[in-house]
Protein backbone atom coordinates (compact mmCIF):
# COMPACT_ATOMS: atom_id res chain seq x y z
CA UNK A 1 0.00 0.00 0.00
CA UNK A 2 1.26 3.26 -0.88
CA UNK A 3 2.32 5.21 1.81
CA UNK A 4 1.87 9.36 -0.34
CA UNK A 5 -0.44 11.18 1.09
CA UNK A 6 -3.81 11.76 -1.70
CA UNK A 7 -6.21 14.36 -1.80
CA UNK A 8 -9.26 14.27 -2.83
CA UNK A 9 -9.83 17.35 -4.94
CA UNK A 10 -12.90 17.03 -6.93
CA UNK A 11 -15.81 14.32 -6.36
CA UNK A 12 -17.96 13.92 -9.70
CA UNK A 13 -21.75 15.03 -9.16
CA UNK A 14 -24.00 12.18 -8.89
CA UNK A 15 -20.99 9.57 -9.04
CA UNK A 16 -18.95 7.70 -6.65
CA UNK A 17 -15.92 8.44 -8.93
CA UNK A 18 -13.36 10.93 -7.86
CA UNK A 19 -10.23 12.35 -8.97
CA UNK A 20 -7.62 12.01 -6.93
CA UNK A 21 -3.95 13.75 -6.85
CA UNK A 22 -0.97 13.54 -4.93
CA UNK A 23 -0.54 16.78 -3.02
CA UNK A 24 2.90 18.40 -3.61
CA UNK A 25 4.45 20.78 -0.87
CA UNK A 26 6.53 23.68 -2.05
CA UNK A 27 10.28 22.50 -0.53
CA UNK A 28 10.99 25.94 0.93
CA UNK A 29 8.03 26.63 2.89
CA UNK A 30 7.89 25.18 6.50
CA UNK A 31 4.60 23.57 7.35
CA UNK A 32 4.44 24.60 11.49
CA UNK A 33 5.81 27.46 13.79
CA UNK A 34 7.59 27.13 16.12
CA UNK A 35 4.87 27.09 18.43
CA UNK A 36 3.22 24.70 16.74
CA UNK A 37 5.82 22.14 15.97
CA UNK A 38 6.57 22.26 20.52
CA UNK A 39 3.20 21.33 21.05
CA UNK A 40 3.25 18.75 18.67
CA UNK A 41 6.22 17.37 19.88
CA UNK A 42 5.10 17.62 23.15
CA UNK A 43 2.07 16.14 23.11
CA UNK A 44 3.34 13.03 21.18
CA UNK A 45 6.26 12.68 24.21
CA UNK A 46 3.45 12.44 26.74
CA UNK A 47 1.90 9.84 24.88
CA UNK A 48 4.23 7.62 24.58
CA UNK A 49 5.78 8.24 27.92
CA UNK A 50 2.43 7.77 29.50
CA UNK A 51 2.23 4.24 27.72
CA UNK A 52 6.10 2.94 28.52
CA UNK A 53 4.67 3.89 32.16
CA UNK A 54 1.53 1.97 32.33
CA UNK A 55 3.66 -1.11 31.04
CA UNK A 56 5.45 -0.70 33.96
CA UNK A 57 2.53 -0.16 36.19
CA UNK A 58 0.71 -3.48 34.64
CA UNK A 59 3.67 -5.60 35.48
CA UNK A 60 4.11 -4.56 38.72
CA UNK A 61 0.28 -5.45 39.09
CA UNK A 62 -0.60 -1.80 39.67
CA UNK A 63 -3.60 -2.40 36.64
CA UNK A 64 -6.01 -5.35 35.98
CA UNK A 65 -8.00 -6.49 32.83
CA UNK A 66 -6.51 -5.46 29.45
CA UNK A 67 -4.24 -2.74 28.74
CA UNK A 68 -3.87 -1.55 25.42
CA UNK A 69 -0.86 0.68 24.21
CA UNK A 70 -0.71 3.51 21.58
CA UNK A 71 3.05 3.43 21.66
CA UNK A 72 3.88 4.15 17.60
CA UNK A 73 0.47 6.01 16.40
CA UNK A 74 1.00 9.14 18.19
CA UNK A 75 1.09 11.10 14.93
CA UNK A 76 -2.83 10.40 14.49
CA UNK A 77 -3.91 11.41 17.49
CA UNK A 78 -2.11 14.16 17.98
CA UNK A 79 -2.28 15.32 14.58
CA UNK A 80 -6.22 15.72 14.41
CA UNK A 81 -6.93 16.18 18.26
CA UNK A 82 -4.67 19.02 18.40
CA UNK A 83 -6.46 21.45 16.03
CA UNK A 84 -9.61 20.42 17.68
CA UNK A 85 -11.37 22.92 20.35
CA UNK A 86 -12.49 21.33 23.28
CA UNK A 87 -16.16 21.78 22.38
CA UNK A 88 -15.48 19.14 19.51
CA UNK A 89 -15.93 15.64 20.57
CA UNK A 90 -13.61 12.60 20.06
CA UNK A 91 -14.87 8.91 20.25
CA UNK A 92 -12.08 6.36 20.52
CA UNK A 93 -11.55 2.70 20.79
CA UNK A 94 -9.81 0.12 23.64
CA UNK A 95 -7.00 1.96 22.90
CA UNK A 96 -7.89 5.08 24.03
CA UNK A 97 -5.37 6.26 26.63
CA UNK A 98 -3.54 9.04 24.96
CA UNK A 99 -6.34 10.32 23.11
CA UNK A 100 -8.12 11.26 26.47
CA UNK A 101 -4.44 12.79 26.87
CA UNK A 102 -4.22 14.63 23.61
CA UNK A 103 -8.07 16.06 24.23
CA UNK A 104 -6.71 17.89 27.42
CA UNK A 105 -7.66 14.73 30.24
CA UNK A 106 -5.32 15.66 32.74
CA UNK A 107 -2.61 12.46 33.12
CA UNK A 108 -3.29 12.29 36.60
CA UNK A 109 -6.87 11.63 36.12
CA UNK A 110 -6.25 9.10 33.06
CA UNK A 111 -3.66 7.33 35.33
CA UNK A 112 -5.96 7.13 38.41
CA UNK A 113 -8.87 5.69 36.07
CA UNK A 114 -5.93 2.77 35.06
CA UNK A 115 -5.91 2.38 38.94
CA UNK A 116 -8.70 2.10 39.45
CA UNK A 117 -9.70 5.00 42.14
CA UNK A 118 -11.89 7.32 43.00
CA UNK A 119 -9.57 9.99 41.25
CA UNK A 120 -10.19 8.60 37.74
CA UNK A 121 -12.04 10.15 35.10
CA UNK A 122 -14.35 7.49 35.26
CA UNK A 123 -14.25 7.25 38.80
CA UNK A 124 -12.53 4.52 38.57
CA UNK A 125 -15.41 2.38 37.10
CA UNK A 126 -14.66 2.39 33.18
CA UNK A 127 -10.67 1.39 33.65
CA UNK A 128 -8.13 1.51 30.17
CA UNK A 129 -10.40 0.46 27.46
CA UNK A 130 -13.35 3.36 29.05
CA UNK A 131 -11.94 6.87 28.96
CA UNK A 132 -14.78 9.66 29.49
CA UNK A 133 -14.73 12.97 30.03
CA UNK A 134 -17.73 15.09 29.89
CA UNK A 135 -16.10 18.25 30.76
CA UNK A 136 -13.24 17.51 27.62
CA UNK A 137 -15.86 15.99 25.19
CA UNK A 138 -14.26 13.07 25.24
CA UNK A 139 -17.18 10.53 24.68
CA UNK A 140 -15.30 7.26 25.52
CA UNK A 141 -13.23 4.81 24.84
CA UNK A 142 -15.04 1.50 23.35
CA UNK A 143 -13.80 -2.15 24.21
CA UNK A 144 -15.96 -3.72 21.73
CA UNK A 145 -14.84 -2.88 17.84
CA UNK A 146 -17.24 -0.66 15.95
CA UNK A 147 -19.47 0.60 18.62
CA UNK A 148 -18.20 4.03 19.26
CA UNK A 149 -18.62 4.95 15.86
CA UNK A 150 -22.64 5.31 16.10
CA UNK A 151 -22.23 7.66 19.14
CA UNK A 152 -19.62 9.73 16.87
CA UNK A 153 -22.62 10.09 14.89
CA UNK A 154 -25.16 10.67 16.92
CA UNK A 155 -22.81 13.67 18.49
CA UNK A 156 -21.82 14.78 14.80
CA UNK A 157 -26.43 15.32 14.02
CA UNK A 158 -26.22 16.43 17.70
CA UNK A 159 -23.82 19.60 16.51
CA UNK A 160 -26.28 19.66 13.09
CA UNK A 161 -29.60 19.90 14.78
CA UNK A 162 -28.31 23.25 17.02
CA UNK A 163 -27.49 24.61 13.92
CA UNK A 164 -29.59 24.25 11.77
CA UNK A 165 -32.76 23.54 13.58
CA UNK A 166 -32.09 25.25 16.49
CA UNK A 167 -30.30 28.17 15.17
CA UNK A 168 -27.52 28.04 17.66
CA UNK A 169 -24.13 28.72 16.82
CA UNK A 170 -22.17 25.64 16.47
CA UNK A 171 -19.46 24.79 14.61
CA UNK A 172 -18.55 21.58 16.59
CA UNK A 173 -16.66 18.52 14.93
CA UNK A 174 -16.65 14.90 15.83
CA UNK A 175 -13.74 12.80 15.24
CA UNK A 176 -14.36 9.17 15.87
CA UNK A 177 -10.79 6.86 15.86
CA UNK A 178 -11.15 3.28 14.95
CA UNK A 179 -8.78 0.86 13.74
CA UNK A 180 -8.57 -1.55 9.95
CA UNK A 181 -10.74 -4.27 11.70
CA UNK A 182 -13.45 -2.18 12.59
CA UNK A 183 -14.05 -1.79 8.77
CA UNK A 184 -15.28 -4.67 7.93
CA UNK A 185 -18.02 -4.46 10.56
CA UNK A 186 -21.39 -3.27 9.74
CA UNK A 187 -21.86 -0.13 11.99
CA UNK A 188 -18.75 1.34 9.69
CA UNK A 189 -20.55 1.29 6.62
CA UNK A 190 -24.31 2.44 8.05
CA UNK A 191 -22.73 4.98 9.84
CA UNK A 192 -20.41 6.27 6.20
CA UNK A 193 -24.05 6.65 4.94
CA UNK A 194 -26.11 8.52 7.29
CA UNK A 195 -23.43 11.20 7.94
CA UNK A 196 -22.90 11.60 3.92
CA UNK A 197 -26.62 11.68 3.69
CA UNK A 198 -27.13 14.08 6.04
CA UNK A 199 -23.92 15.92 5.50
CA UNK A 200 -22.57 15.52 9.12
CA UNK A 201 -19.49 17.35 10.34
CA UNK A 202 -17.82 14.01 11.40
CA UNK A 203 -14.10 12.87 10.34
CA UNK A 204 -14.26 9.23 10.25
CA UNK A 205 -10.51 8.39 11.04
CA UNK A 206 -9.27 4.74 10.72
CA UNK A 207 -6.12 3.97 12.17
CA UNK A 208 -4.99 0.98 10.34
CA UNK A 209 -1.81 -0.37 12.06
CA UNK A 210 -2.27 -3.49 9.60
CA UNK A 211 -2.92 -6.00 12.13
CA UNK A 212 -6.73 -6.81 14.13
CA UNK A 213 -4.86 -8.26 16.69
CA UNK A 214 -3.36 -11.15 15.15
CA UNK A 215 -4.71 -11.20 12.01
CA UNK A 216 -3.47 -9.64 9.04
CA UNK A 217 -5.06 -6.37 7.12
CA UNK A 218 -4.39 -7.50 3.68
CA UNK A 219 -5.56 -11.42 4.55
CA UNK A 220 -8.72 -9.97 6.04
CA UNK A 221 -9.92 -6.89 3.60
CA UNK A 222 -11.05 -7.92 -0.17
CA UNK A 223 -10.04 -4.32 -1.18
CA UNK A 224 -7.09 -3.34 1.66
CA UNK A 225 -7.29 0.46 0.25
CA UNK A 226 -10.08 1.57 3.24
CA UNK A 227 -9.88 5.13 1.93
CA UNK A 228 -12.04 4.56 -1.04
CA UNK A 229 -14.79 3.53 0.87
CA UNK A 230 -15.29 7.16 1.20
CA UNK A 231 -16.16 8.27 -2.41
CA UNK A 232 -18.72 5.19 -2.76
CA UNK A 233 -20.40 6.94 -0.21
CA UNK A 234 -20.23 10.29 -1.28
CA UNK A 235 -17.46 11.56 0.65
CA UNK A 236 -14.35 11.95 0.16
CA UNK A 237 -11.54 9.58 0.87
CA UNK A 238 -7.83 10.23 1.49
CA UNK A 239 -4.71 8.01 2.49
CA UNK A 240 -2.44 9.31 4.69
CA UNK A 241 1.08 8.35 5.87
CA UNK A 242 0.16 7.84 9.57
CA UNK A 243 3.94 7.75 10.53
CA UNK A 244 4.42 11.39 9.46
CA UNK A 245 2.62 14.23 12.27
CA UNK A 246 2.54 17.18 9.97
CA UNK A 247 1.34 15.08 7.08
CA UNK A 248 -1.37 13.68 9.21
CA UNK A 249 -1.94 17.57 10.48
CA UNK A 250 -2.10 18.69 6.86
CA UNK A 251 -4.92 16.36 5.77
CA UNK A 252 -6.91 17.22 9.42
CA UNK A 253 -6.92 20.46 8.70
CA UNK A 254 -8.68 20.28 5.66
CA UNK A 255 -11.02 17.53 7.35
CA UNK A 256 -12.24 19.56 9.92
CA UNK A 257 -12.20 23.11 7.99
CA UNK A 258 -14.82 20.87 5.53
CA UNK A 259 -17.22 19.78 8.48
CA UNK A 260 -16.92 22.89 9.76
CA UNK A 261 -18.19 24.65 6.89
CA UNK A 262 -21.14 22.41 7.11
CA UNK A 263 -19.96 19.98 3.85
CA UNK A 264 -19.88 17.28 5.32
CA UNK A 265 -17.91 14.05 6.25
CA UNK A 266 -14.48 12.65 5.31
CA UNK A 267 -12.79 9.45 5.67
CA UNK A 268 -9.12 9.41 6.41
CA UNK A 269 -6.99 6.38 6.16
CA UNK A 270 -4.00 7.02 8.41
CA UNK A 271 -0.94 3.98 8.00
CA UNK A 272 0.46 3.48 10.93
CA UNK A 273 2.30 0.90 13.01
CA UNK A 274 1.67 0.18 16.50
CA UNK A 275 5.47 -0.91 18.30
CA UNK A 276 3.91 -3.58 21.03
CA UNK A 277 1.73 -5.97 21.06
CA UNK A 278 -1.91 -5.94 20.55
CA UNK A 279 -2.71 -5.71 24.25
CA UNK A 280 0.17 -6.01 27.32
CA UNK A 281 -0.99 -9.64 27.31
CA UNK A 282 -0.01 -10.51 23.75
CA UNK A 283 3.42 -11.72 23.38
CA UNK A 284 3.68 -10.37 19.91
CA UNK A 285 4.93 -13.39 17.97
CA UNK A 286 2.51 -13.22 14.37
CA UNK A 287 4.49 -10.26 13.56
CA UNK A 288 7.40 -10.61 11.33
CA UNK A 289 10.79 -8.95 12.65
CA UNK A 290 11.39 -7.03 9.51
CA UNK A 291 8.23 -5.45 9.15
CA UNK A 292 8.50 -4.45 12.86
CA UNK A 293 12.19 -3.17 12.41
CA UNK A 294 11.06 -1.67 9.39
CA UNK A 295 8.38 0.86 11.07
CA UNK A 296 10.49 1.54 13.99
CA UNK A 297 12.58 3.12 12.17
CA UNK A 298 10.07 5.51 10.75
CA UNK A 299 9.14 6.59 14.83
CA UNK A 300 7.19 9.55 14.26
CA UNK A 301 8.76 11.40 17.32
CA UNK A 302 11.92 10.96 15.71
CA UNK A 303 11.34 12.53 12.55
CA UNK A 304 9.76 15.43 14.32
CA UNK A 305 12.38 16.24 15.98
CA UNK A 306 14.81 15.99 13.20
CA UNK A 307 12.26 18.46 11.23
CA UNK A 308 12.46 20.50 14.01
CA UNK A 309 16.18 20.87 14.48
CA UNK A 310 16.73 21.15 10.99
CA UNK A 311 15.11 23.68 10.23
CA UNK A 312 15.92 25.74 13.25
CA UNK A 313 12.60 25.78 15.09
CA UNK A 314 13.88 24.35 18.02
CA UNK A 315 16.56 23.39 19.82
CA UNK A 316 17.65 20.00 22.23
CA UNK A 317 16.93 22.05 25.18
CA UNK A 318 13.73 23.16 23.98
CA UNK A 319 12.23 19.84 23.42
CA UNK A 320 11.38 19.14 26.88
CA UNK A 321 11.15 15.54 28.67
CA UNK A 322 7.91 14.63 30.73
CA UNK A 323 9.07 12.05 32.86
CA UNK A 324 8.16 14.10 36.20
CA UNK A 325 4.36 14.79 35.20
CA UNK A 326 4.47 10.82 34.20
CA UNK A 327 6.07 10.12 37.50
CA UNK A 328 3.67 12.03 38.98
CA UNK A 329 0.64 11.04 37.65
CA UNK A 330 1.58 7.56 39.03
CA UNK A 331 2.57 8.86 42.59
CA UNK A 332 -1.03 10.70 42.76
CA UNK A 333 -2.96 7.48 41.45
CA UNK A 334 -1.20 5.42 43.73
CA UNK A 335 -2.10 7.43 46.66
CA UNK A 336 -5.66 7.84 45.85
CA UNK A 337 -8.48 5.80 47.31
CA UNK A 338 -10.30 3.44 46.00
CA UNK A 339 -14.30 3.96 45.31
CA UNK A 340 -16.54 2.91 48.35
CA UNK A 341 -18.62 0.29 48.00
CA UNK A 342 -21.50 2.38 47.83
CA UNK A 343 -20.62 3.68 44.02
CA UNK A 344 -21.10 0.21 42.91
CA UNK A 345 -24.40 0.58 41.04
CA UNK A 346 -24.10 4.33 40.44
CA UNK A 347 -24.48 4.44 37.05
CA UNK A 348 -25.69 1.26 36.10
CA UNK A 349 -29.58 2.15 35.81
CA UNK A 350 -30.76 4.88 34.01
CA UNK A 351 -33.39 5.78 36.85
CA UNK A 352 -31.21 5.93 40.59
CA UNK A 353 -34.88 5.89 42.19
CA UNK A 354 -35.77 2.47 40.41
CA UNK A 355 -34.10 -0.65 40.95
CA UNK A 356 -30.95 0.48 42.32
CA UNK A 357 -31.97 2.51 45.30
CA UNK A 358 -35.03 1.95 47.30
CA UNK A 359 -37.27 4.56 48.96
CA UNK A 360 -35.31 5.25 51.49
CA UNK A 361 -32.13 6.08 49.59
CA UNK A 362 -30.50 3.33 50.25
CA UNK A 363 -29.11 0.32 47.93
CA UNK A 364 -31.80 -2.23 47.18
CA UNK A 365 -29.25 -5.12 47.51
CA UNK A 366 -28.18 -3.82 50.88
CA UNK A 367 -32.00 -5.23 51.82
CA UNK A 368 -31.75 -8.63 53.60
CA UNK A 369 -35.09 -9.55 52.37
CA UNK A 370 -33.85 -8.07 48.64
CA UNK A 371 -32.13 -11.52 47.54
CA UNK A 372 -35.27 -13.83 49.19
CA UNK A 373 -35.90 -16.60 47.34
CA UNK A 374 -32.93 -15.75 44.41
CA UNK A 375 -29.09 -17.02 44.81
CA UNK A 376 -27.82 -14.86 47.24
CA UNK A 377 -25.91 -11.79 45.66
Amino acid sequence: MCLCRTLLIQQIRGSSNAILVKEKKPTNSLLITKEEGLVLYEDMILGRSFEDMCAQMYYRGKMFGFVHLYNGQEAVSTGFIKLLTKSDSVVSTYRDHVHALSKGVSARAVMSELFGKVTGCCRGQGGSMHMFSKEHNMLGGFAFIGEGIPVATGAAFTSKYKREVLKQDCDDVTVAFFGDGTCNNGQFYECLNIAALYKLPIIFVVENNLWAIGMSHLRSTSDPEIWKKGPAFGMPGVHVDGMDVLKVREVAKEAVTRARRGEGPTLVECETYRFRGHSLADPDELRDAAEKAKYAARDTITALKKYLIENKLANEGELKKIDDLVEEAVEFADASPQPGRSQLLENVFADPKGFGIGPDGRYRCEDPKFTEGTAQV
